[in-house]
C-alpha cells in the first residue's frame, strides 16, 4: 500500500446528535447520550431538537443544546425533508458539520436515527461529496465467525452502480476499516454469484477489472470475488456491492437473527426437559445471542461526504443508539474523513478516467 500521512487521533471529539429522529425520538436518544457521555470523558455533544424535548438535558456537563422547530418523520418524502423542513432537527444537526466563513465546524461528526433517504439527501445537499466521489455509500458491519465484523457497502444509498462507483466504495471502505480497526491494508471482496472472475454481470466483471487494477497499483488489497456466505465467514474485511443487493443482505441478516431468537425461546420452553436443556445451555446461548445482536453493530457511515454522518437504525433502543454514537466518535477521533480523502486522491491519480456518464447520480 502507498504511504499515508500520519494522522494523530483527536484528543477531543464533538458529536452533533439529531435527538428527534427515529421511531422513538428523545425517549431513546437522550438516555443513550447520557450514557455515552459517562463512558467517553473526552467527548462533547451538541443535542439538536425542540425545546420541550431537550428540557431533560439541561445542565448536562460537556453538552450543549441547539434548538430546531421541525422534525423529519420516518415517512416524510425526501423532497419535503430537503426543501420544506429547513429548520428540522436533522438538517440543523448536519449543519453543525459545516464551516461558517472563517470559523471551523462546530462538530466533528453527526448522528441521526431518522429517515435514511432524507438523511442522505440533506447531508449530500449541505455537505457535498469529496473530490473524486460521485455517490456517497452507506457502510455498516455484520458479524462474522472470527468474533469480528465484516464491513459491507453499499447498503442502500445507490440501487444501481457503475464499476467506477464500486471501486470508489472499495477505497472508502478501506479507509473506514483502517481508521476504526487499525488495519492499514484491509482485504476487499466483490460480492458475486461465484468466485470465478468470469462470473457475474458485465458491470461486476468490469468492476473486478478495475479493482484488480487498483490492487496492482497498491491502492487496495483486493481479494477477488466473494459470495454471500463469505460475509459471515469473514473471508475478507470488506465486501463491496450495489445498494440493492446490500440492503437485501442487511435486512435478511436482521430477520434471521430475530427469527433465531424467537425459535430458541419457543423450543426451549415446550417441555420440562427442554427447559432443563435450556438452563444448561444458557451461557452459550447468551453469548451467541449477544454475538448476533444487531444492536451491537448499529451505526452506518455515510461515506464520501465532506463531513462525517452516521445513521442509526430507526427502531434502535438506547443501547443501539449509544453504539452508533460510539462508532461516530471513533471515526472522528481517528480522522476518517482525512483518510478517505487521502486514499481517494491517491487511487484516482493512478487509474484511467471514468467512462462518460458514470458520474451521473441516480
Amino acid at each position: 500500500m502507498p504511504p499515508h500521512t500520519a494522522l494523530d487521533p483527536l484528543s477531543q471529539v464533538t458529536l452533533a446528535v439529531d435527538c428527534m429522529g427515529g421511531d422513538h425520538g428523545p425517549a431513546v436518544t437522550l438516555p443513550a447520550c447520557r450514557s455515552f457521555l459517562e463512558r467517553h470523558p473526552q467527548a462533547h455533544l451538541i443535542l439538536v431538537g425542540t425545546a420541550d424535548a431537550l428540557a431533560g438535558a439541561a445542565g448536562w456537563a460537556r453538552c450543549q443544546t441547539v434548538l430546531a422547530t421541525e422534525v423529519v418523520t420516518m415517512d416524510d418524502p425526501v423532497e419535503l425533508a430537503l426543501r420544506r423542513k429547513r429548520d428540522s432537527s436533522m438538517r440543523v444537526a448536519i449543519q453543525q458539520l459545516k464551516a461558517d466563513g472563517e470559523a471551523p465546524p462546530r462538530a466533528h461528526a453527526c448522528v441521526s436515527a431518522g429517515n435514511t433517504g432524507a438523511l442522505m439527501a440533506v447531508a449530500r445537499y449541505l455537505l457535498k461529496t469529496l473530490d473524486g466521489i460521485d455517490r456517497p455509500a452507506i457502510a455498516a458491519v455484520l458479524p462474522n465467525r472470527h468474533a469480528g465484523f465484516t464491513t459491507v457497502l453499499d447498503l442502500g444509498a445507490n440501487v444501481d452502480c457503475t464499476p467506477e462507483h464500486l471501486l470508489q466504495f472499495a477505497v472508502m471502505g478501506s479507509a473506514l476499516v483502517a481508521a476504526l480497526d487499525g488495519k492499514e491494508s484491509p482485504s476487499v471482496g466483490l460480492l458475486n454469484i461465484g468466485e470465478e472472475a468470469i462470473k457475474g454481470s458485465e458491470i461486476i466483471k468490469r468492476s473486478g477489472e478495475l479493482l484488480r487494477l487498483a490492487a496492482a497499483g497498491g491502492h487496495i488489497n483486493f481479494h477477488g470475488n466473494v459470495e454471500g456466505n463469505d460475509v459471515f465467514k469473514g473471508t475478507t474485511d470488506i465486501v463491496v456491492c450495489d445498494g440493492f443487493v446490500g440492503n437485501v443482505l442487511l435486512k435478511t441478516t436482521e430477520g434471521l437473527a430475530s427469527m433465531l431468537g424467537d425459535f430458541i425461546r419457543q423450543e426451549f420452553t415446550r417441555t420440562p426437559l427442554a427447559k432443563l436443556a435450556a438452563l444448561v445451555a444458557l451461557p452459550v446461548l447468551n453469548r451467541f445471542k449477544a454475538r448476533v445482536d444487531p444492536r451491537r453493530y448499529n451505526g452506518a457511515a455515510l461515506l464520501g461526504l465532506r463531513g462525517l454522518v452516521f445513521k442509526s437504525h430507526g427502531s434502535a433502543d438506547a443501547l443501539a443508539f449509544e453504539n452508533a454514537l460510539a462508532r461516530a466518535y471513533d471515526a472522528a477521533r481517528n480522522r476518517l474523513l482525512d483518510r478517505v480523502h487521502d486514499r481517494i486522491a491517491q487511487t484516482l491519480q493512478a487509474l484511467p478516467p471514468m467512462e462518460p456518464g458514470a458520474s451521473q447520480a441516480a
